[in-house]
C-alpha cells in the first residue's frame, strides 16, 4: 500500500512538472514575441533611452527563445543546467519589466516578461 501511494505522488509530481514546463515554455515564446514586436518598434538610431529599450526587448526575446527550446526539448537533460537557464530567463524578464516600466506604450511587454518570469518561478519549484 505504501508502495502505490509513493507511485501516485511520483505520477502527480511529474505530470505537475510536465505541466509547469509546458506552461513556462508557452509563456517564454509569448514573451519573446512581445520583446521582438516591442524592439522591432524603436528606432536603433533613437535617443539612448530609447535604445535602451531596444536592446533589452532583443536580449529579453532571444532568452525567452533559448529557454523555451531548452524545455522543449525531448529526453533526459540535467537539472542544473536546467534550472540555470529558467533562473537566467527569469531575472532577464524581471529586469526587462522594469525597463520598459519607463517607456511608455510598453506596458503588455512588461506585462509579458512579468508573467514569463512568474512561470519561470513557478517551474522551478518543480525542480525543488
Amino acid at each position: 500500500m505504501t508502495t502505490t501511494t509513493a507511485r501516485t505522488t511520483t505520477q502527480e509530481e511529474l505530470f505537475r512538472f510536465l505541466e509547469d514546463r509546458f506552461a513556462c515554455a508557452q509563456t517564454c515564446t509569448e514573451c519573446a514575441r512581445a520583446c521582438a514586436l516591442r524592439a522591432s518598434l524603436v528606432d536603433p538610431g533613437g535617443p539612448e533611452d530609447q535604445e535602451a529599450v531596444r536592446r533589452k526587448g532583443i536580449m529579453c526575446a532571444e532568452v525567452c527563445d533559448a529557454t523555451c527550446r531548452v524545455l522543449s526539448e525531448q529526453g533526459s537533460q540535467d537539472e542544473t543546467a536546467l534550472r540555470v537557464q529558467v533562473e537566467w530567463c527569469r531575472a532577464v524578464c524581471l529586469e526587462s519589466a522594469h525597463v520598459f516600466d519607463d517607456h511608455p506604450g510598453a506596458e503588455d511587454t512588461a506585462k509579458a516578461c512579468r508573467e514569463c518570469a512568474q512561470a519561470c518561478t513557478d517551474f522551478m519549484t518543480t525542480l525543488a
